[in-house]
């Protein structure tokens, strides 16, 4: 009697992927890359489509939106809004890359006072310059600027101009000194920690930044992965917010049955024939007919556009030169015909 063949070892079934639309609040963890958190998060939401709206650095905790499906259609404007942080500085340290994770450059006397840290910090409210650091994912003839860096290299950088909206001390146990910012896109928090620093005559370097906020985002509905690791997979839906959540500044527009299916098929309205809100017709008060191009100003205010009957959101519009026009819509809102 012969053996059999061994049989070939079974394919581990894949697990199916879900059409999955919302957005997560995540706290990611200091010593993860935003990339890891997301594909962690993709994997237990087994989502088909997933993107987040920014890095953290791993040393960075904090606030990750993770956006899942449509929802990645309106990342771009949570990379463009303004972010909120708690930072951690030290004085009297510089590193290579401006904070822990680098080699001591320099060490100094910390001689400054509380007082003379409050008012460095006054020096660096409204619209500063910031040139960008060599450890930074910016590139420069088609090369990452940290590839110069790793290799020994500085090259000359280009300051760019970045708005600070809110700076405030929160607490200084010198060395360690925490402060408060809201900064627009692209400033370097840890930048910003050495340039204070070099005006207090000692130096300084990050050593803890946790964002708390991004856009009208923030903290408070924030979820670990730890406990969504530990949540059932019937709870965990129940940390999705809506795809709107990413769109909560922006004015709303109701539509009727009519209008909204010729919204969908990517027909442009006439603001006369919709009923706006009194802070749509103020902000698109000074527009003026543009006929002629048969276009919508790339300035003009956008909305959010909802079903009036269903209430489901339908996409973004700019309303402008007398008419709403669709930007960019939701495929599970689209007609069927």
């Amino acid at each position: 009697m012969t053996n059999a063949p061994p049989t070939a070892p079974q394919q581990r079934a894949r697990v199916p992927r879900r059409a999955l639309d919302g957005v997560l609040l995540l706290d990611k963890p200091v010593g993860l890359s935003s990339n890891d958190a997301l594909i962690r998060a993709k994997r237990l939401y087994q989502a088909k489509k997933a993107g987040h709206t920014g890095t953290l650095d791993p040393l960075a905790s904090g606030l990750l939106p993770l956006c899942f499906g449509e929802a990645t259609k309106f990342s771009q404007d949570l990379l463009d809004a303004d972010k909120t942080y708690e930072a951690t500085m030290r004085l009297g340290i510089t590193t290579t890359t401006g904070d822990a994770e680098g080699d001591v450059l320099q060490t100094r006397d910390v001689l400054c006072s509380e007082h003379d840290i409050a008012a460095a910090l006054e020096r660096f409210r409204g619209e500063i310059v910031q040139i960008p650091p060599m450890y930074s994912a910016l590139k420069r003839d088609g090369k990452p600027l940290y590839e110069y860096a790793r290799a020994g290299q500085t090259v000359e950088r280009e300051g760019r101009r970045v708005m600070i909206h809110a700076l405030e001390l929160i607490a200084c146990a010198r060395p360690d000194v925490t402060f408060r910012v809201t900064c627009s896109k692209g400033t370097y928090v840890r930048t910003l920690a050495e340039d204070i620093g070099e005006v207090l005559g000692c130096g300084a370097h990050l050593i803890a930044l946790r964002r708390t906020g991004v856009g009208a985002l923030t903290l408070e509905h924030a979820v670990t992965l730890d406990a969504l690791s530990d949540a059932a997979q019937g709870e965990l839906d129940c940390w999705l917010q809506p795809v709107d959540a990413l769109l909560s500044t922006f004015p709303a527009v109701h539509l009727d049955d009519e209008a909204t299916r010729r919204f969908l098929h990517g027909q442009r309205l006439r603001l006369a024939d919709l009923s706006i809100s009194d802070e749509i017709s103020r902000a698109t008060s000074s527009e003026t007919s543009s006929e002629t191009n048969g276009t919508v100003s790339s300035e003009a205010p956008r909305v959010r556009v909802y079903a009036a009957t269903a209430g489901r959101l339908l996409g973004v519009a700019r309303a402008g030169d007398g008419v709403l026009a669709p930007e960019r819509l939701i495929v599970t809102a689209a007609p069927t015909s």
